[in-house]
């Protein structure tokens, strides 16, 4: 998983947030609203993780983000902006999404590497479908991918999610909302502060 600072800049998409270095994790498969836990680079066993949330205040039963920064998300032409988890450590990346059942008022949850990384995404104990969607270094679209729920206990039966080509960022947000949000091929995205869930 990967972190961002929040910063509106003006090339393409802007999101905000904070920046970290590849931590050797293979992937993660999450949305914005459920993230799952990354791969070893070394091995296709998960990496163990702790819950990744909690049940939301008051008792709607909704198992919401805890823990995380927030990261402001600008996208331009036409012009849009929208706040996301961030998940910027490697333990934050390591448990993203997993178990929740609410995005709490976000559009979903970017991952910061903090430079480049070729690691897989999975969707073990993530109970929300989402999509995902890789940027570069430089902010540039990669290429993304629809992910559905894996809650089986085995992960080995998990799919796993590849960019097409080395990336730094990745997004995930609930399941079709890509398109939404302006996460498609053509847009950028840049790191900015963060911003206010809601």
């Amino acid at each position: 998983m990967r972190r961002l600072g929040c910063a509106a800049l003006a090339a393409g998409l802007v999101l905000a947030g904070c920046s970290s270095a590849d931590d050797g994790v293979a992937g993660t498969t999450a949305a914005a609203g459920a993230t799952t836990a990354p791969l070893p680079a070394s091995s296709t066993t998960p990496v163990a993780s702790s819950a990744a949330s909690t049940p939301a205040p008051g008792d709607s039963g909704e198992v919401v983000p805890q823990g995380f920064d927030t990261i402001a998300v600008r996208v331009l032409e036409p012009l849009r902006e929208w706040c996301l988890w961030l998940a910027a450590t490697a333990d934050e990346r390591a448990r993203g999404l997993m178990g929740v059942t609410s995005l709490d008022g976000a559009d979903g949850m970017l991952f910061d590497f903090g430079g480049v990384s070729t690691g897989e995404f999975w969707m073990y104990q993530t109970v929300l479908p989402l999509s995902i969607a890789f940027y570069d270094e430089s902010g540039d679209f990669v290429s993304s991918a629809d992910m559905d729920p894996c809650t089986t206990t085995n992960s080995a039966e998990c799919a796993r999610y590849a960019a097409t080509g080395p990336y730094a960022y990745a997004i995930e947000v609930a399941k079709g909302d890509l398109e939404r949000l302006g996460l498609v091929a053509g847009s950028r995205i840049e790191p900015g502060d963060a911003c206010a869930i809601g």
